[in-house]
């Protein structure tokens, strides 16, 4: 909004320092700052409103959380203020004709609502008689009403998410590959393309048309088909990890700032004709505007977690969990750098395999009468806050395979250790630009 008030000022009436805003770099450390100061001041009103509202969490178990005790009464749906504190910079200093910052701001509002969705039915499901009738339907379809909730756990069915997951990956998918905007610039020439960057590969990138050339006339069409269903793939994979990593005071904030971090500087490269040529990556007209969102969402982050740490004032939720996994996967989708993901969101990866993991073992034991476990206990960095007394409890009882870590940490070395461990991979990723 500001950026064509200020570009018509500049036009119309050459005011003196309009033209600055039409600078990536002022937009984008203007966004970082407002969505600092959103996150913070919004946050501080937000965390008492819902303490009035009495939006709280319950006291966690202790045998998942030793320091559960110091959490009573944190309010949840945290993510709010993420959500605003990203937004609302955007809307003021993006472009919003540009293609890729509207995909940004829909990733963000449309997963949003889907945790926010599994939020409040896992907070109001006990009110089932007297909530809304719109939400009550929503609440029999996702799997929250009283005869469903007898089984199983609280929220949305798992299969309601990842539908929800799966739509927003097709609708990226098909955008980037019918919007005429969506293109990259090759032999000075616009083209659409379904090329993305290959790591660690010099003069080389990988084309997902490539492996349909036995389809002859059909090679392009069956390439783009391919590439939306990796993308859905990646948002759903990424944003699930996030959620997973979702578990510890400043664990997700954190580790999700440092690799939105990455993702600016990769987007300002194959944003800029200069740097793409030099570094032999793809130039991707239009998505300096990705700069601005990241740093909005950076700024949003860090703000957030001026709450987050611990002890938390208050919890992000699926509200925030799931929109900070998809807003990195559309990301790196839109630079064409999602085949550096597993380096990037590498604890995102090792929470997710730790889940699956100890599912496949656990169901493989009682399938033959035993009690086996991949981890002590998972996602992964539940496994690193075990009392002693519970490691020991656990391996008297069950078989573990994977019997690490030995001892128990706090909390907050745990957070951090994961933040330096993103930190040198986020890192290295970038350094993968000239590793080639």
């Amino acid at each position: 909004m500001l950026y064509y008030i200020f570009r018509y000022l500049n036009n119309t009436f050459d005011l003196p320092g309009a033209g600055m805003w039409s600078y990536v770099s002022t937009r984008a450390i203007t966004a970082l700052i407002l969505a600092l100061i959103i996150s913070m001041s919004f946050g501080e009103w937000f965390i008492r409103y819902m303490r009035r509202k009495n939006r709280t969490e319950a006291q966690r178990n202790r045998e998942i959380d030793p320091y559960g005790v110091e959490k009573v009464g944190v309010p949840t749906m945290g993510g709010i203020i993420i959500i605003v504190a990203t937004v609302v910079p955007c809307l003021l200093m993006g472009r919003l004709r540009n293609i890729y910052m509207l995909l940004m701001l829909f990733t963000t509002l449309w997963l949003g609502m889907l945790g926010f969705l599994d939020d409040y039915l896992k907070g109001h499901s006990k009110q089932f008689d007297r909530m809304p009738r719109l939400l009550k339907a929503i609440s029999e379809f996702s799997g929250a009403s009283p005869a469903y909730r007898e089984k199983n756990k609280n929220g949305m069915r798992p299969i309601v998410k990842l539908l929800g997951q799966a739509l927003l990956g097709l609708g990226v998918g098909l955008t980037l590959w019918l919007a005429p905007d969506a293109v990259m610039r090759e032999g000075g020439h616009l083209i659409k393309s379904t090329l993305t960057t290959l790591p660690f590969v010099k003069d080389h990138n990988l084309d997902y048309a490539g492996f349909f050339e036995f389809l002859g006339s059909w090679q392009q069409a069956a390439g783009w088909i391919f590439f939306v269903c990796v993308t859905t793939f990646i948002i759903m994979a990424v944003s699930n990890g996030s959620n997973l990593d979702d578990g510890m005071d400043g664990l997700c904030a954190g580790n999700s700032a440092i690799m939105s971090v990455a993702l600016v500087i990769l987007a300002y490269f194959s944003s800029h004709a200069g740097f793409a040529d030099y570094f032999n990556i793809m130039n991707i007209p239009g998505c300096q505007e990705l700069v601005v969102f990241g740093a909005a969402f950076v700024g949003a982050l860090i703000g957030f977690l001026w709450y987050n740490a611990f002890p938390a004032q208050v919890f992000m939720g699926d509200t925030g969990s799931l929109p900070i996994g998809g807003i990195i996967a559309v990301m790196a989708i839109i630079i064409r750098k999602e085949l550096l993901l597993p380096i990037i969101c590498f604890i995102f990866l090792i929470e997710s395999i730790s889940v699956m993991g100890q599912n496949f073992v656990a169901r493989r034991g009682n399938a033959i009468g035993k009690k086996y476990r991949f981890v002590n206990r998972a996602p992964i960095h539940d496994a690193f806050r075990l009392k002693t007394e519970q490691l020991t409890q656990l391996r008297s009882m069950d078989k573990i395979l994977l019997k690490w870590p030995k001892s128990s940490f706090h909390e907050n070395k745990v957070t951090a250790r994961f933040w330096i461990v993103t930190i040198i991979l986020a890192s290295f990723a970038i350094m993968t630009l000239k590793v080639r």
